[in-house]
């Protein structure tokens, strides 16, 4: 590196190759001010217009006294006022803290207590419910929310933000305990959007579809990928089959999210309406939670391949999302791709490297990282060891490198001297066409301490000792379900994200008895 003969001429240089989302977004509506940037409902926003209300939303946080760092929380149903105020924070360094509306009422006072914004935006819906919760300042959308925008001169906003400051908290939907916040810096989201655009042959000028919540790291990060490239965002509230498809049949789209939870009804509508789609890049997440007759069906309807991920809040799409479904295909096993753009390392309990085809946590470094969570340094201490970002999953390496997921670190079913990964049960019971879904959860047991039982949804009337039998000689006696629960598909208990929760089924078995 050359040499700097001053402080001041090093910061200039570190200036100059430093950048925000703000200043980004900032370059896009010079270069196509009149193309669409949101459409929501009947409405559309060009660039220019977004970027207007971006400015004079930006001015009026900064009047009321938002400085770089201050929280300003969010909480509504899918809008776009969403999007604009995350642009806004962007613009002057402020942290958007994106409230799980979902959430109870005494989760969503955890995450207001543990963050303390100045001041909370959102949705009508919840001005009741947060007014009894917090003295903080709401400004509710709609005539309140507008107001801001009345004899207001959209001035230039002054660009300083650093790309390592934070921009959004989003709260992860853990199993047990809180919700911890993680923080996602600029340059995070910066990176995110680089990795899915070069890895997938993203278009520019693309379209995204934000149906799923954008409180939650899939829309947020996808819709703001976007927009940073010269695409459109359509805001859908929620799952709405007529919506959704209206839309890929108007638009040609690289990405469309479909999960778990929504997809068999989904198929039964893009058949309802003898849907014809436009061409779509690919379609996803989460393929190892969907039965495989599924994936090999919706692919075939979309005519597009399933992305096969393994990503996080905490990392985005990495570290193992670099693999597809090809369409009409049923996998026999859903192995996952290291991402490019991040180290990995599979680790035992004392942090050392394991052998290939053994079981270890997946530990990762790479500039898409999240910054930590907030004000939580017991969690941090134990998320981040020795350099890396420990994800808390399992896997083994396969011999060509590919990566196959075990389980979750702490949810080990302990039956007598035994681990049992319930992933490890779910797979054999995905590979049979009668399983629409499946989940395996521990039960106390007298004898040897927990044992595996299994909640299943299935196409067509299958005993108890069929399904058990699906899994005979695959896997070792003692992994075996050693109890059968026959449940409707939609009765699976799910996070936002549409993984199973499997503590809300332990629950119920308590109920049992």
């Amino acid at each position: 590196m050359p040499e700097i003969d001053n402080n001041n001429g090093r910061q200039l240089i570190q200036q100059a190759s430093n950048t925000s989302i703000g200043g980004l977004f900032t370059q896009v509506v010079k270069q196509s001010p009149n193309s669409i940037a949101i459409i929501s409902g009947t409405q559309e926003v060009s660039f220019h217009e977004l970027n207007l209300r971006v400015n004079i939303l930006a001015n009026e946080l900064i009047n009321k006294g938002i400085k770089l760092g201050d929280r300003v929380a969010l909480i509504s149903k899918n809008c776009a006022e969403c999007i604009e105020l995350e642009l806004a924070c962007a613009k002057i360094g402020g942290i958007l803290v994106s409230l799980n509306w979902r959430l109870t009422p005494p989760e969503i006072e955890h995450c207001i207590d543990l963050t303390n914004p100045k001041i909370i935006f959102g949705s009508e819906d919840f001005v009741l419910t947060l007014n009894q919760k917090t003295k903080v300042e709401y400004v509710s959308f709609g005539p309140q929310y507008e107001k801001l925008f009345i004899n207001t001169v959209p001035s230039v906003i002054p660009l300083i933000v650093d790309s390592e400051a934070g921009l959004v908290i989003i709260f992860t939907s853990g199993t047990t305990g809180l919700p911890k916040g993680a923080l996602l810096s600029h340059r995070a989201l910066i990176f995110r959007a680089l990795i899915f655009a070069s890895e997938t042959n993203a278009p520019i000028n693309d379209t995204f579809v934000a149906w799923t919540p954008l409180y939650h790291m899939g829309s947020n990060d996808f819709s703001i990928a976007t927009l940073l490239r010269g695409g459109k965002v359509i805001i859908i509230d929620g799952y709405n089959p007529d919506q959704m498809i209206d839309a890929i049949e108007k638009y040609s789209i690289h990405y469309f999210t479909v999960v778990p939870g929504m997809i068999e009804d989904f198929i039964s509508k893009l058949k309802k309406r003898n849907t014809k789609p436009k061409p779509i890049g690919l379609i996803g997440a989460m393929a190892d939670l969907v039965p495989k007759p599924l994936l090999e069906e919706i692919t075939k309807l979309l005519n597009a391949p399933y992305f096969n991920t393994f990503g996080s809040t905490e990392t985005g799409n990495p570290p193992a999302s670099g693999n597809l479904v090809p369409i009409g295909k049923i996998p026999n096993v859903l192995s996952k791709k290291q991402n490019h753009f991040c180290e990995i390392r599979l680790v035992n309990s004392e942090g050392k490297d394991v052998k290939k085809g053994e079981p270890g946590e997946l530990a990762i470094r790479g500039p898409s990282l999240f910054s930590g969570y907030w004000a939580n340094s017991e969690a941090n201490a134990e998320a981040f060891r020795d350099g890396w970002f420990h994800m808390g999953d399992v896997f083994k390496q396969t011999s060509d490198g590919l990566l196959d997921f075990v389980d979750r670190v702490k949810y080990m079913i302990k039956s007598g001297a035994e681990n049992i990964y319930p992933a490890e049960i779910e797979k054999h019971l995905f590979s049979d066409p009668r399983i629409l879904d499946a989940a395996v959860v521990r039960k106390s047991d007298e004898k040897w301490g927990e044992v595996p039982v299994v909640f299943v949804a299935s196409t067509n009337k299958i005993s108890s000792e069929q399904v058990i039998n699906i899994c005979k000689g695959k896997i070792a006696n003692y992994k075996l379900p050693k109890e059968v629960y026959m449940i409707d598909i939609n009765a699976f208990p799910r996070s936002t994200s549409g993984k199973i929760q499997r503590h809300i089924l332990e629950a119920r078995l308590e109920a049992l008895g």
